[in-house]
């Protein structure tokens, strides 16, 4: 059923086939944050004058951790509510809880206006963007994930310490590889597909226990909507089949976690914009992939958000390293894919970890600056771009990405200056957090021998 209008929830709640429904946001992090409403309650209360959330939930790390630094809440400013606002196109069914349904919410201060350093507030400015061009963007998002057969209570207990992955070996592309965890895989696709989302397919990958489910492109904020959805979902599935799986970006020193991003845009009578239709790339496709290309060092911060997304970033490991594009070429930071009316860019820069709001956001921020800015898009690269020495590496540190970030034109006229000034912010605060910590590694390496 996936899907459903107003209506068909209060007939769903009145036959008792519905008792919670789960009110989500969005937090800098991508992950669903929210409450879960009783079904009468949020027909009769939420629906009509929508419901309140701290609004510390912009202003605090991946552990819950309150931070300086942020404009928008703070100690001082004693962490009030903010406007959790319904929207109604949202609502769909969770088939992996039992009587439940899912709506997302955009979020809004208590006098009506937008909380711009909300993702789903930003990549809807960018949107909007586009559609003052008479454009629509489309977008699919694809995530690798990592599978264990330890729960996630047994891997904290063991501190991410030896996990039994699902394969013990490489499974890009082998069906006996993905045969051995079908069940959880067909669970995962098929209770997303009775949420509202479209799978297309599931493959195995490169790293023991890695494996990834396609889905299908949409608009941009369904795009975003649909992934951070299916993370969630896919983990609770995971919990709930007694297993676990990781979006992180790099688990170890093997292959990591990635989520390349294809985009294009759709004229108002739903023609390609990147297509001259004779299987050729258009002007605009040009412009807006050397756009991209122009804007990638400052706007890296908004593809790889954590210290650990830098990992990724290694010679040979099908992650990029440069500022480059090719023609269906995975060494290269962005990728021209499809013909004709498919034709697309692929960006590979991204990994499993990055929040889809912010990253679409950048993208179309990045692709109408080379546009309004008329750029000539530079030849493509031929070959490997792991070794062309003539390159601009991307960031290779949290730190290069966030100054990059703070310092960009490009994006504080795109963004805004809050919104900029929130983000590095939150960089901040995670190297913070990372800086003060005692690894592994430094016990390993000092405790006897330094």
């Amino acid at each position: 059923m996936g899907a459903v209008t107003l209506d068909e929830l209060r007939q769903l709640v009145d036959q008792g086939e519905v008792d919670t429904v789960v009110l989500a946001i969005t937090d800098m992090q991508g992950r669903l944050q929210g409450k879960r409403c009783h079904g009468s309650y949020f027909l009769d209360q939420v629906v009509p004058r929508a419901a309140e959330a701290c609004n510390y939930l912009l202003a605090v790390d991946v552990d819950m951790h309150t931070a300086p630094g942020y404009e928008m809440s703070s100690w001082d400013q004693g962490y009030g509510d903010f406007v959790m606002r319904p929207d109604l196109s949202t609502l769909r069914l969770l088939p992996w809880h039992r009587g439940s349904a899912l709506c997302l919410a955009d979020l809004e201060w208590t006098d009506g206006s937008a909380v711009a350093p909300s993702p789903r507030q930003i990549l809807r400015r960018q949107v909007d963007r586009l559609a003052e061009r008479g454009w629509t963007g489309m977008a699919g998002t694809e995530l690798e994930f990592i599978v264990f057969n330890d729960t996630y209570e047994e891997a904290w207990a063991k501190a991410y310490r030896g996990l039994t992955p699902v394969n013990a070996y490489n499974v890009d592309y082998s069906l006996l590889g993905t045969a051995r965890i079908e069940p959880l895989l067909r669970r995962i696709r098929n209770e997303m597909a009775g949420a509202g989302l479209r799978p297309e397919s599931a493959k195995g990958e490169c790293h023991p226990g890695q494996h990834e489910i396609a889905f299908r492109y949409g608009e941009l904020l369904s795009t975003a909507d649909g992934h951070s959805i299916y993370k969630t979902g896919a983990k609770e599935i995971a919990a709930q089949e007694g297993m676990s799986l990781t979006f992180i970006a790099k688990f170890d020193e093997a292959e990591g976690n990635s989520c390349h991003i294809h985009l294009s845009l759709r004229d108002t009578e739903d023609r390609p914009v990147f297509s001259t239709g004779d299987d050729g790339p258009s002007g605009t496709f040009a412009s807006f992939l050397a756009g991209l290309l122009a804007t990638l060092p400052e706007l890296t911060l908004l593809y790889a958000p954590n210290v650990n997304s830098y990992k990724r970033y290694r010679d040979g490991s099908f992650a990029p390293t440069t500022v480059s594009w090719g023609t269906d070429n995975r060494t290269c930071s962005f990728r021209m894919v499809g013909h004709a009316e498919s034709l697309r860019v692929e960006n590979r820069v991204p990994g499993a970890d990055v929040n889809p709001y912010l990253a679409l956001a950048a993208m179309v921020a990045g692709g109408l600056h080379g546009i309004d800015e008329g750029m000539e898009l530079e030849p493509e690269l031929v070959g490997n771009a792991y070794e062309a020495n003539d390159l601009t590496p991307i960031p290779s540190t949290l730190t290069d990405a966030a100054s990059a970030f703070e310092n960009s034109s490009v994006a504080r006229l795109a963004l805004g200056d809050g919104v900029v000034d929130h983000y590095v912010n939150m960089a901040r605060v995670e190297l913070r957090a990372f800086e003060t910590t005692v690894t592994d590694w430094e016990r390993f390496r000092g405790f006897e021998r330094l």
